[in-house]
């Protein structure tokens, strides 16, 4: 478990920096406008790996999504910060980060009233690693072909995050795809 405190990046409307802010303070039903990231991973069979998030989560608890997300620290390159998450939350390396949707933004709302309001660029990465998820982060993984995710978000939209639907459509208004 994380026992020391995360710090997110507050920024105003116009993306730029105002200062900083506990993780664990600024997700309210007020969120602020922070700094943070998404990554998808995909193996070398060309699979994509998605995680249920642990049931203990603030926001989101069991709730299907791209394989994680995090929050860069204050002079964090997106990079490290990714490299961090895949090892924290995971117990895997990552290799061959693409930033693949550098302007993604959104705010949702989660059942609970807790406000996700996020500058969020999102990743594609490779692993080899075999997932050792940490049980305060992940409850379950699967590795899943790109075009499974994509009919799943698409035909049980609820069980998956909102960001991860969001991205897809983005994805693919772009010709883009999470496996290359």
């Amino acid at each position: 478990m994380n026992t020391f405190p995360e710090t997110v990046v507050l920024l105003a409307e116009d993306r730029t920096p105002v200062g900083t802010a506990d993780k664990f303070a600024v997700h309210t039903d007020h969120t602020p406008l922070h700094l943070a990231f998404s990554c998808h991973v995909r193996n070398t069979d060309g699979q994509v790996l998605v995680t249920r998030r642990a049931l203990s989560k603030k926001t989101w608890p069991g709730v299907w999504t791209n394989t994680f997300c995090g929050h860069p620290g204050p002079d964090e390159a997106f990079e490290d910060a990714v490299a961090r998450r895949a090892s924290r939350e995971l117990g895997i390396t990552v290799r061959d980060v693409e930033l693949v949707l550098p302007d993604f933004r959104y705010r949702a709302v989660d059942a609970s009233g807790i406000v996700e309001n996020e500058v969020c660029p999102v990743f594609r990465a490779v692993t080899d690693d075999v997932p050792t998820p940490a049980d305060d982060e992940v409850a379950e993984y699967a590795w899943v072909s790109e075009d499974d995710l994509r009919a799943s978000v698409a035909g049980a939209p609820f069980a998956w995050s909102p960001w991860l639907g969001w991205q897809l459509a983005e994805l693919e208004q772009q010709g883009l795809r999470v496996t290359r």
